[in-house]
This record gives structure tokens, C-alpha cells and sequence, in this order.
């Protein structure tokens, strides 16, 4: 089908945005153009907002508009405890859950060699610096039943060794090469509640 110019440019556009097809893109698209020069402005405005203000957090690279997240400052959390996640989209899903009460440490990718992507590449010097000033820290590493989820586990498992960290890993109900951010809320709590102990 032929589009105006700029009716296609738009579709292009949101078809960019993850698990948005054609047909949902052309929805997005039409609703868009339908909405007030003032609610076009606004909708501009939030994502110029969205884009300048949204960082990561100092401590562990979730997403945050201030130097240190919501959850890292939360007095209430067990500081001891942290999720270990590929990325914050993860630590929204189990915020969603609403029964974890530790912390996170975003990795903001996987060890890959195919990729190149090496241990260099992923935010794990932070998290060293996080545990050495811990006493007696728990690590869960919640990362995807994938290669290079089990490449990263391994890794970290390894530095970790000669360190007093107890290290444990998501139970295996979770699907091969299944999105954490895509699983249940019960699946996810599950996962969590029989996690396995990995460490020595």
C-alpha cells in the first residue's frame, strides 16, 4: 500500500520500537495523527524529557532521573542481597512481582565472543567494587538460559571464587532461552524462591 510521505516516515518509525509489526506500527501511526497540536507538543516534550533526564544509577545501572535509583536508596532493602540482570528491563519485571526485597546490579549485556563482546564490555567492575565493601553478600544471578548467559554465570563464578560471596542462580523452571521480562509474575517468584546455590 502506498502511504504519504510522512504517514510512512511515522509507521517506519514505530516499527523500530520492539514487538511492533507492520499492522501494529500502522494503528500507532493513525492514532498519532490524530491527536491536538497540544498533545503532539506534550507527547514531544516527554520524550526529549525522557531522553535527557533518564540515566543510570551510580550504584547499579538501573534506569533512574536522579544520581542514585529508587530502589538503591530505599533504606528498607537488604543491601546484601543483589539480582544480577542482563538489563533494567529485567529488574522491571520483578519489581512487578513485588515479593523481592534485595537489590539489582544492571550488566547491560552478556559476555559474547561471537559478538566480541568480553567481560571488559559489561558493567561487572562496579559490581566488584559493590561486594568488596559488603560483609557476607548473596549474588543471584538471574540471567537467560542462553550461551552467553551461561558464559557470563561462568565467568562470574570464577572471579568470585576467593571472595566471601555466596553466588546462586535462578531455578531451572524457567524455558531455554526464555526473556525474563516476558516471564510471569508466579514463574518469576518461583524462580527466585528455589533458586540454587552455585557457589563453593
Amino acid at each position: 500500500m502506498h502511504y504519504p510521505k510522512d504517514l510512512e516516515n511515522l509507521i517506519n518509525y514505530y516499527q523500530k520500537l520492539p514487538g511492533i509489526g507492520e499492522k501494529s506500527a500502522e494503528r500507532l501511526a493513525m492514532a498519532t495523527i490524530e491527536f491536538s497540536n497540544e498533545e503532539i507538543n506534550e507527547l514531544s516534550d516527554i520524550l526529549k524529557s525522557a531522553k535527557q533526564n533518564l540515566t543510570r544509577c551510580s550504584i547499579c545501572g538501573h534506569l533512574t532521573d536522579k544520581d542514585i535509583c529508587n530502589i538503591c536508596s530505599d533504606k528498607n532493602r537488604n543491601k546484601n542481597l543483589i539480582c544480577i540482570v542482563e538489563d533494567y528491563k529485567n529488574i522491571i519485571a520483578f519489581e512487578k512481582s513485588g515479593n523481592f526485597n534485595g537489590t539489582y546490579h544492571v550488566l547491560n549485556g552478556l559476555i559474547s565472543p561471537v559478538d566480541d563482546i568480553g567481560p571488559e564490555d559489561i558493567n561487572l567492575a562496579s559490581l566488584i567494587n559493590r561486594l568488596n565493601k559488603l560483609t557476607n553478600p548473596e549474588i543471584i544471578l538471574a540471567l537467560k538460559p542462553t550461551i552467553e548467559g551461561e558464559a557470563t554465570t561462568l565467568y562470574i563464578k570464577k572471579i568470585l571464587e576467593n571472595k566471601n560471596v555466596v553466588i546462586s542462580r535462578l531455578s531451572y523452571g524457567i524455558p531455554i532461552g526464555a526473556e525474563l521480562d516476558y516471564l510471569d509474575n508466579v514463574t518469576l517468584d518461583k524462580a527466585l524462591e528455589d533458586r540454587k546455590k552455585i557457589s563453593e
